[in-house]
């Protein structure tokens, strides 16, 4: 990996985190999942800084050429990336469906009331 790429790549890399800390100060993000994000960019500057343990890696895995364990890896990251993402969504949904149900409660009930003081 050549010089110029690597730092390249660490700048980019640096971008990324000033990005995920700006969403986090404007509250676009919640802390909880900003530390997967951070995770995730603490690895990616590893792998920058260390190639050579993503390959020794890879060899150990069993991967023949490096771009197969780079997919891999890849396609597991999306995976759970994806898995974070729905386990956030159903529990939004969740609390939306129970939110709901509370406003339907007091609707009726204010309905009620407002029959009795007539």
């Amino acid at each position: 990996m050549s010089s110029t790429f690597k730092l390249l790549a660490l700048l980019v890399i640096a971008a990324y985190f000033v990005m995920i800390l700006y969403l986090l100060k404007k509250k676009m993000l919640y802390i909880r999942y900003v530390l997967l994000w951070l995770v995730t960019g603490a690895v990616m500057a590893l792998l920058v800084v260390c190639p050579q343990v993503i390959s020794w890696f890879f060899q150990w895995c069993g991967f023949q050429l490096f771009s197969n364990g780079l997919f891999a890896m890849l396609i597991l990251f999306i995976l759970c990336i994806l898995l974070a993402v729905t386990s956030i969504v159903s529990r939004l949904n969740e609390k939306n469906r129970r939110l709901v149900q509370e406003i339907a409660l007091l609707e009726k009930r204010v309905r009620e009331l407002e029959r009795k003081n007539k």
